[in-house]
């Protein structure tokens, strides 16, 4: 294939281009409206811009990328949507159109790539529309999202991907969607990971295989107040709160003591035998601690890194919570990677093989249409 060049929108530490490029996409321009996040771009040698991206014009990414309307192979990107997070209150969004998913739509209109990608939270698949009063309606967000790009003319496939079935030592589920401008058959990456394998190099990867060598020289890192740790001490690698001494269980979780919910991320100590869970933007938070297995810490800096899967060169730039700012709303490498190596494969026609001989693949062919239709557990049973 000739050499291509993409665009980079809401890049943040650019863990998503990272994958891209790895797969041969090239990112030539990358923007946020972080300073941060922007810095990091520089301190990597990338190009990025900082500021609204309602503020900036198609013609100006053009212009700057040295490009026309319908060159760039793709432009990607994960446009803030946090009202979809499961992780609030799901208040969802009275209509995306009023959202910056309308600057992402609009670069696309007036750029034309070949192709696009766009991820985000889980939640923004079965989110609802709310009518003026807050209430949630039959209409869903997606519905939205699909007729936006329906009328660019776009052909799109979507859903959840999770991390962990694409070699990413980590429980991560987001959703992603892969358009195509010129209907080429474009398709959701196959996951190469799974719980069990004969093959070792296709099981789930673990933490212990991941961060095990910084436990002792971890570098930045936050801390843990002394009053947390005395319960994180009394925790057993893979434990929570559900493991303290039953006298000890509601003061140490004070009132969410009496809510609902499986709250399983308070006083979490993680395991070096699993995946690690989705790495939060703070690692410190009551509802969401990332205690290292064995030391009583949080993850580091590096560890969280580790876990995203950024190499170990490059460089995060910020103070040290905007560093797991930034790491934890990155796309994971290995993720990123599979969306760029499908897009790729439908791009240049080598996704599938095709033969005459039919007997014996039909295990095979139900393989396929339960991974299509997101019938697949993590298990890949």
């Amino acid at each position: 294939m000739d050499a291509v060049k993409s665009i980079s929108l809401f890049s943040g530490a650019m863990g998503l281009d990272i994958g891209l490029n790895m797969a041969g996409a090239n990112i030539v321009f990358g923007q946020d409206v972080e300073p941060s996040c922007v810095h990091t771009m520089i301190q990597n040698g990338q190009f990025g811009i900082g500021g609204d991206i309602r503020g900036l014009s198609s013609e100006t990414i053009l212009e700057l990328t040295e490009m026309k309307p319908g060159e760039p192979f793709l432009i990607c990107g994960g446009p803030p949507c946090q009202p979809f997070s499961t992780a609030g209150r799901r208040m969802g969004l009275n209509d995306p159109r009023g959202s910056l998913f309308m600057d992402f739509v609009r670069m696309i209109n007036e750029i034309r790539p070949r192709f696009f990608v766009m991820e985000n939270v889980k939640g923004l698949l079965s989110s609802r529309l709310r009518d003026e009063g807050g209430a949630a309606t039959n209409a869903k967000v997606i519905d939205v999202i699909l007729e936006e790009f329906s009328r660019l003319r776009y052909k799109t496939v979507y859903g959840v991907l999770d991390a962990v079935n694409y070699g990413v030592p980590q429980f991560r589920e987001r959703f992603v969607m892969i358009g195509s401008r010129d209907n080429e058959p474009i398709f959701l990456p196959i996951p190469t990971h799974f719980q069990k394998h004969q093959n070792p190099g296709s099981r789930w990867v673990t933490l212990g295989d991941t961060i095990r060598d910084l436990e002792d020289c971890p570098g930045e890192c936050e801390f843990f107040s002394e009053s947390r740790l005395k319960y994180l001490r009394l925790i057993p690698e893979g434990g929570n709160w559900r493991d303290l001494p039953e006298d000890m269980k509601k003061e140490a979780m004070g009132g969410a003591y009496e809510s609902g919910g499986g709250k399983v991320g308070f006083y979490r100590r993680l395991s070096y035998g699993q995946p690690s869970p989705t790495v939060v933007t703070s690692p410190v938070q009551k509802a969401t601690m990332m205690c290292h297995p064995t030391k009583d810490r949080p993850l580091s800096v590096a560890e969280y890194a580790r876990i995203q899967q950024f190499p170990d060169g490059w460089r995060i730039v910020g103070t040290t919570a905007e560093k797991y700012k930034q790491i934890g709303n990155a796309v994971p490498i290995g993720l990123s990677t599979a969306i760029g190596q499908a897009i790729m494969a439908a791009a240049d026609g080598s996704a599938e093989v095709y033969v005459k001989r039919v007997r014996g693949t039909a295990i095979h062919s139900r393989i396929q249409a339960a991974i299509s239709m997101g019938r697949l557990n993590d298990a890949g049973n």
